[in-house]
C-alpha cells in the first residue's frame, strides 16, 4: 500500500514538472530575452595585409598585440591567408586566435598561392552558427565573400556578425553588386546585426549609399580616414549595424598604427539596447 502511495506521488510530481516545462518555461525564456538589459560590444575591423608589415617583414605578434590592446569582443579581419606560401603555410586567423585568446574562424573567398585567401573573424564568444556567402565578381576580378557568424551574448541575446572585403578595382560595378547582395543577406537575418570590413568605397559613393538603405553607419558624422595607415586620407573601412533603433554608438576610433598593416584598424563600441 505504501509503495503504491509513493509511486502515486512520484507520478504526480512528474506530471507537474512536465506541465511547467511545456507551458511556462518557453514564455519565461521569451520574457528573459525581451527584458535583457543593454550590453556593450567592442568591435574591430582590421585589414591585416596577409600578415606582412610596413617594415617589409612578417609579424603576427605585432598584429596580435594591436588587437589585444583594444580588447575587442568581435573582430573582422580582411586579407587573411590560409596556408599560403607567402604566409609561411600558416593558418593566420587561427594563429591570431591563439595569440589573442579569441575564437578564430576563416572564410574562403578563393584559392591562392598554394593555399586559400579570404575573411577571418575573431570572437570572445563561441559560434552558434557560421556561414560563408560568396559574393558576385566579374571575370578577371578577385572572388570575394561575406563571412557570417551568430553569437550569443552574456544576456542571452543572439546577434549576427558579418565580416567582408569588397572589390578593390576602380570600376565600382562589382562593389555595387556586392553591396546589394549584403543587403539581401540582411533581409534573411532575424537577429540584430553588425557589418564590418574593408569596403573599398568612399563615403557617399554608390556602394555606401546602397548599404545605408539597410545599415546605419557607426560614424555617420565626423568620418575619419583609415587608409593608408602611414597617413590616412581615405575612409574605406567601416562598421555598420541594423536595425538602427536597437543600437547606440558609444565610441568610434581610428587607431594610429602605422607598421602592422597598410590599413589603420577601425574600432567602435556599440551598445545593444533592450528589444521592444
Amino acid at each position: 500500500m505504501r509503495q503504491k502511495q509513493a509511486n502515486s506521488k512520484i507520478y504526480t510530481l512528474f506530471a507537474v514538472l512536465v506541465f511547467v516545462t511545456v507551458f511556462y518555461l518557453p514564455s519565461f525564456g521569451q520574457s528573459f530575452l525581451e527584458n535583457a538589459g543593454p550590453v556593450q560590444l567592442r568591435v574591430l575591423t582590421f585589414n591585416i595585409y596577409h600578415g606582412a608589415t610596413m617594415k617589409g617583414d612578417f609579424d603576427l605578434d605585432l598584429i596580435a598585440s594591436v588587437i589585444k590592446k583594444l580588447d575587442p569582443d568581435l573582430v573582422a579581419l580582411q586579407e587573411v591567408d590560409f596556408k599560403t606560401a607567402r604566409a609561411k603555410k600558416l593558418d593566420l586567423v587561427t594563429e591570431l586566435g591563439y595569440r589573442t585568446g579569441m575564437s578564430p574562424l576563416f572564410g574562403k573567398a578563393m584559392n591562392y598561392d598554394g593555399g586559400e585567401y579570404g575573411e577571418g573573424i575573431l570572437s570572445k564568444y563561441s559560434f552558434k552558427s557560421t556561414r560563408v556567402h560568396p559574393l558576385h565578381y566579374s571575370e578577371g576580378h578577385e572572388p570575394r565573400a561575406a563571412l557570417e557568424v551568430e553569437v550569443e551574448l552574456g544576456n542571452g541575446t543572439v546577434i549576427s556578425f558579418i565580416g567582408t572585403h569588397l572589390d578593390h578595382v576602380k570600376d565600382p560595378g562589382d562593389r555595387i553588386m556586392q553591396a546589394k547582395q549584403i543587403n539581401e543577406l540582411l533581409e534573411k537575418i532575424e537577429n540584430p546585426a553588425i557589418l564590418a570590413g574593408d569596403l573599398n568605397a568612399l563615403p557617399g559613393s554608390d556602394p555606401i549609399q546602397i548599404l545605408s538603405r539597410k545599415w546605419a553607419l557607426s560614424d555617420a558624422e565626423g568620418l575619419k580616414p583609415t587608409f593608408p595607415s602611414s597617413e590616412p586620407v581615405r575612409k574605406i573601412d567601416y562598421i555598420m549595424f541594423a536595425p538602427a533603433k536597437l543600437w547606440k554608438v558609444i565610441e568610434t576610433r581610428v587607431i594610429d598604427e602605422r607598421v602592422a598593416s597598410d590599413h589603420s584598424p577601425y574600432f567602435v563600441v556599440l551598445e545593444l539596447l533592450p528589444g521592444e
